[in-house]
């Protein structure tokens, strides 16, 4: 004689069903925030003047070494590995100085940050008018561009290659020879 329960293996439907929707709402979630790779962010922190010198006269020009602090935030859930790179200060969206980035890494959900020392000079600018009247108003307008390639490293088996770009600009003041000003996007 065999006994039928119907309940029972309904029950048992209904516990694998819960089971089925509950792993899939794991899965999706941590598909939607662990395995979603972002860019990292690549921004100055802070920038001092250490030797500053300009000549205004028919040529004007300028000579400074800047030490500037890069913040690379990784907000993924892997590190990030990044190549050589340079930084590039403009005047004018001329080069007048670059700094180089040594290869390195930004671990998981963290901020690298590391100094860099620039040397500028306008003598790498041809005759430029405004350079003149810049120094005369006190402010000289700088602007910095740089960009970090690499990959980022989720659980040691996914790797992706991203880059984060930094482009700041910022007023050099000449009486204080202070920064001000530094935006960056």
């Amino acid at each position: 004689m065999k006994v039928r329960r119907e309940g029972s293996n309904a029950k048992c439907l209904a516990y694998v069903a819960a089971f089925v929707v509950f792993q899939t709402a794991i899965i999706l979630l941590f598909a939607l925030t662990v395995m979603r790779i972002r860019s990292p962010k690549v921004r100055f922190g802070a920038v001092t003047v250490e030797s500053f010198s300009t000549v205004n006269s028919s040529s004007p020009s300028f000579d400074m070494k800047l030490m500037a602090q890069v913040a690379v935030k990784n907000t993924n859930f892997g590190h990030f590995k990044y190549e050589n790179s340079t930084v590039t200060i403009l005047y004018g969206g001329m080069p007048v100085g670059e700094a180089a980035i040594f290869k390195g890494r930004a671990r998981a959900r963290q901020t690298k940050k590391f100094n860099i020392n620039v040397d500028i000079s306008s003598s790498r600018l041809s005759s430029n008018s405004n350079l003149g009247n810049d120094i005369n108003a006190g402010v000289l307008p700088l602007s910095s561009q740089a960009k970090l390639k690499g990959k980022v490293h989720l659980m040691k088996v996914i790797k992706k290659k991203k880059s984060g770009e930094m482009s700041c600009s910022m007023g050099i003041n000449l009486a204080t020879r202070a920064v001000q000003d530094l935006k960056c996007k």
